[in-house]
């Protein structure tokens, strides 16, 4: 019986061991086509009900091709000027914070994270400009992996829950709902508005003519960046290239992108969103937020957005399952 469970668990690890050696290089297409899948369910749900299930995951698909293409042929065209002007700017950014008159330990903490994001950023560049059919590859698996996703949604949730083991059923569904609900705090709260906001000021960028298209794209990023940062946000870069400007003696434009900034990137939308998703739901925590997202980056690359929060999320409720199992022994045994 002992020689029989080795045998069973041997085969058992091998058979997981070729299943990540398959698995590990399109692993990051896979998060990212189940994270693009997470966010448009509700959109695909509506559009179920009118057109069917599997037709409303064509289209949907469909979309999410024609934008992976110009995706391809934007990154092709401007991804050695977007790489430059974003450590500009991400350089300028922090140059301008350890100016501040911050604590050591903090400012040591600031220095290291800008080392690191730039650094994981150009190396996380530089992997895909010299192989476009790599990443042609990896979007092929990311398109065809969101339309099973969407398909197939609700029955991937049936086989997760059936796999459920019954003697710990409890504390899984707790762990499922806390990654479920830091998920949607982070994608369809923070993720979805804070693109919406780099694309708006992506265009004021380029439309005001601060920048080439390039160096319009990473001032969107930055955008993005900054708005995971507690009272930090959008609001940094409008206000610089609304001061920018005017010092140039473009008065007109300066005004034109302080009015809009304000409106459309922040604070604006941040008010008015606020009311409507709660204040929770503005951000899973902070402190989880920025630890989670910028430690994520850093080990996995731009998928740790989403691994970093996930796993302090679920980590957080592990402990919390630890200290109330561990009050209903002392309680029981008093």
């Amino acid at each position: 019986m002992e020689l029989e469970t080795a045998v069973w668990i041997g085969v058992s690890l091998g058979v997981l061991y070729l299943t990540w050696q398959t698995v590990s290089p399109v692993l990051s297409p896979l998060i990212v086509a189940i994270t693009l899948a997470y966010i448009l369910y509700p959109l695909h749900e509506r559009l179920s009900l009118r057109i069917g299930n599997r037709w409303s995951a064509l289209l949907l698909t469909g979309l999410l091709t024609v934008f992976s293409f110009l995706f391809i042929l934007g990154f092709a065209l401007w991804i050695n000027d977007i790489k430059h002007s974003l450590t500009d700017y991400v350089d300028t950014f922090f140059a301008w914070l350890l100016g501040l008159n911050l604590p050591s330990g903090v400012y040591d903490l600031l220095n290291k994270l800008s080392s690191a994001i730039a650094e994981r950023f150009n190396s996380y560049v530089l992997g895909y400009t010299y192989s476009l059919p790599k990443l042609s590859l990896q979007i092929i698996v990311a398109v065809f992996a969101f339309y099973g996703v969407l398909v197939n949604a609700r029955a991937i949730k049936d086989e997760i829950y059936a796999l459920l083991p019954p003697s710990r059923e409890e504390l899984a569904r707790k762990l499922i709902n806390s990654a479920t609900e830091t998920l949607h705090y982070l994608l369809r709260g923070w993720l979805l508005v804070s693109v919406g906001k780099g694309a708006v000021l992506a265009f004021l960028f380029y439309v005001l003519g601060i920048s080439d298209a390039g160096g319009s794209i990473a001032a969107g990023i930055l955008v993005v960046i900054l708005e995971l940062l507690p009272v930090v946000g959008g609001w940094i870069v409008w206000s610089a290239s609304s001061i920018y400007l005017f010092t140039s003696g473009l008065y007109w434009k300066a005004l034109a992108m302080g009015i809009l900034g304000f409106i459309l990137v922040s604070p604006t939308p941040d008010i008015v969103l606020s009311k409507r998703l709660g204040k929770r739901q503005w951000g899973v925590n902070a402190l989880v937020s920025l630890v989670g997202i910028f430690g994520g980056y850093i080990a996995f690359g731009f998928v740790g957005i989403i691994i970093g929060p996930v796993s302090l999320s679920l980590l957080i409720t592990l402990l919390e399952e630890w200290k109330r199992a561990k009050n209903s022994k002392w309680k029981s045994a008093r």
